[in-house]
């Protein structure tokens, strides 16, 4: 059994520096660790609330400043047997490329991973998109972090059928309750379709920063609508909040995706081992 948390966060929270702002980061992490919580989620362009906090105030200060500065502070907190947490996302610089990435750190235990957003919207004109789509292994379970997004994307949930992945990790960042919707809709869809868990976790509140000045959200799971499933809410979607931190906790049951997999003569789009082959007929 894994315990899960899944957080909005305010990015106008109160803070001074980088520090102060990291720090209560980590207190919403270790809060819940503390009270049972095995993995966090925090949302998309968590970090983006340090920009007013930094000079010059632009995402690739910011980038220099988390990972510098910030992420090698804070990772002995955040660095802790049986546990793991998305930390949202944050922009990172591409040496290489020479470019900027809408970035995800994930703490696993004592390993660091990443998931770069693969697809982009008009508003994160700054950044380019990423190439790889990430599995993970946590607690004896195959995680994915789909960004915001890349949820709404039908062609990543075709390259993620067959790769065993039980739970997607969304988190997202939108200005408007149409935003939220387009995200949750398409994570309960990806549910149903992949016969995995989806939990999301959207920004809230308003920060002085260009990318993410205000934000609604809420947090929501979404489970496969099978027989395994049958005795619990198979989805659960919490309010709609303009601002604060707020956490919906949930237990990830692995015995019942095993008996759900076990169950092919039940009606289970994730089980289908072959597409038919067909064409499009337009007229």
């Amino acid at each position: 059994m894994i315990t899960v948390d899944l957080c909005t966060f305010d990015p106008g929270a109160a803070a001074k520096t980088p520090a102060a702002f990291a720090a209560v980061v980590v207190d919403c992490v270790e809060a819940s660790w503390d009270s049972g919580a095995d993995l966090v989620l925090l949302p998309e362009f968590t970090w983006v609330g340090l920009e007013p906090l930094v000079e010059p105030r632009t995402l690739r200060r910011v980038a220099e400043v988390f990972w510098g500065e910030v992420l090698p502070a804070v990772k002995s907190l955040l660095i802790r047997p049986r546990k793991a947490v998305v930390l949202g996302t944050v922009p990172f610089w591409h040496e290489e490329s020479q470019e900027l990435r809408n970035r995800a750190p994930i703490l696993v235990e004592e390993n660091i991973l990443f998931q770069d957003k693969l697809h982009l919207t008009p508003w994160e004109a700054e950044f380019s998109p990423g190439t790889e789509l990430r599995l993970w292994e946590f607690g004896g379970l195959r995680f994915a972090v789909v960004i915001c997004l890349d949820i709404e994307i039908p062609e990543i949930s075709v390259r993620l059928r067959g790769a065993g992945v039980d739970m997607i990790l969304v988190p997202s960042a939108t200005e408007t309750l149409l935003g939220v919707e387009r995200v949750d809709r398409c994570a309960s869809a990806r549910a149903v379709e992949l016969g995995c868990i989806v939990g999301v976790s959207h920004l809230t509140g308003k920060a002085d920063a260009g990318l993410i000045d205000e934000n609604v959200g809420r947090t929501a799971v979404y489970f496969p609508s099978q027989a395994a499933f049958r005795e619990e809410p198979r989805w659960n979607e919490s309010a709609v909040y303009e601002g604060g931190i707020q956490k919906q906790r949930l237990t990830l049951d692995p015995k019942r995706l095993q008996i759900m997999r076990r169950m092919p003569q039940e009606t289970n789009p994730s089980l289908l081992k072959k597409m038919p082959a067909f064409e499009l007929v337009v007229g």
